[in-house]
């Protein structure tokens, strides 16, 4: 029997099922993240039970306390290498702690320092844990293939456990750490700043008031001996050797103004900008506005922070005029200095700012600079109040 045209139409054919979802490169990541874990930290673990055992056997010899400095040296390295997987598979941002440095030189000091080495004792720690949790992960991980759409899930969640553990254990283990890791490169800075000083100071005397003075020793020898023979020509030569004294004299009061001058530590940070203002070859409007003055060493740094910065407006700005600004705002130093020059300073021109901007980080300091071509140029340090 034929069908009716009204007849409604045939079912159609079953459709396929729907594709399995594939897993995203960082699921993917997360996955091979927990199949290795089990086999490095089984390694990881191996060598730090060793280095324990045999650095506690040979405790009671000399030997014994250098193997396990050494032991633990070794447990810093394997912690880095963890923290490398980490940021390649789980995309994990984690510093580096500060590198360890003996308070003395010689090796006994080394070895103490090693031993007390709060970051290799976590880095201990952390493999001892992950021992037994590496190889459940790999175990879920393995049966999460059989139930494939939660796999991703369940790695994320697994692999969420791992990254807690990297930042608790593996990472700096606070703000004190990162900072003191901060110090010791600007000690570095501070040191070769010093010297440089140093050296311009031995420069300006051996130049400058010592090539002086010596020409003044040798003029007053010859005055001495053309007194008997020419009166008023030995008269003449004191006279010179007068002027070579003045001359000498200012050039020595320069060289103590340039290391700490004498208004600063008289009268304070706001005559002695003041005066150096004066000096500028641009007229500079200096205003200060402190109640009560800072700690001596801020007060050096901000005198010759200025003082460099009022170099570069005079070197470099072209500028009319310029001002110079000093308040305090809490436990902080604020200076800023503008000028209306044609601007475009940058710390890559050879101004210097590069160099003034690691000094005054080095005393936790900022230097921001707002230099527009055309100008103008303001610069703002601040300071710490002590």
């Amino acid at each position: 029997m034929t069908a009716s045209p009204l007849s409604p139409p045939a079912a159609p054919a079953e459709s396929p099922p729907p594709p399995r979802p594939v897993l995203s490169a960082q699921s993917c990541r997360e996955v091979a993240h927990l199949l290795v874990n089990p086999f490095f930290d089984t390694l990881a673990f191996v060598y730090i039970v060793s280095c324990v055992f045999v650095g506690g056997f040979l405790a009671i010899t000399v030997v014994g306390l250098p193997v396990l400095a050494a032991c633990l040296l070794g447990c810093r390295q394997i912690g880095k290498a963890e923290r490398a997987r980490a940021r390649a598979l789980l995309r994990l941002q984690i510093d580096e702690p500060s590198p360890l440095h003996a308070e003395r030189p010689g090796v006994l000091a080394w070895v103490w320092a090693q031993l007390k080495d709060p970051v290799a004792w976590r880095h201990a720690l952390y493999f001892f844990i992950r021992l037994p949790w590496g190889w459940f992960t790999f175990g879920v991980t393995l049966i999460s293939f059989v139930a494939w759409p939660a796999l991703p899930w369940v790695a994320r969640g697994l692999t969420n456990v791992d990254r807690a553990l990297v930042r608790t254990l593996l990472s700096p283990s606070d703000e004190l750490e990162r900072r003191v890791a901060e110090l010791e490169s600007d000690r570095g800075v501070v040191v070769d700043t010093a010297a440089a000083d140093l050296r311009r100071i031995e420069r300006d005397l051996h130049d400058g008031a010592q090539a002086r003075l010596v020409a003044l020793a040798m003029e007053l020898g010859l005055a001495k001996e053309k007194l008997l023979e020419d009166p008023q020509a030995g008269a003449r030569m004191v006279d010179d050797a007068h002027g070579e004294v003045k001359l000498a004299l200012q050039e020595l009061r320069d060289l103590a103004r340039g290391i700490h001058p004498a208004i600063l530590t008289d009268r304070g940070l706001g005559p002695a900008l003041t005066a150096l203002g004066g000096r500028c070859t641009v007229p500079v409007r200096v205003h200060t506005d402190l109640k009560e003055r800072p700690a001596a060493a801020i007060e050096g740094i901000a005198y010759f922070t200025v003082s460099e910065l009022l170099q570069n407006v005079s070197k470099h700005s072209a500028a009319h005029h310029a001002s110079v600004e000093v308040w305090r705002s809490a436990n902080r130093l604020l200076i800023q200095v503008w000028d209306n020059g044609q601007g475009g300073a940058t710390a890559e021109t050879g101004t210097g700012l590069a160099g003034l901007a690691d000094r005054l980080n080095a005393v936790d300091g900022l230097l921001l600079l707002d230099s527009p071509t055309n100008g103008p140029t303001t610069i703002t340090a601040e300071l710490p109040w002590r």
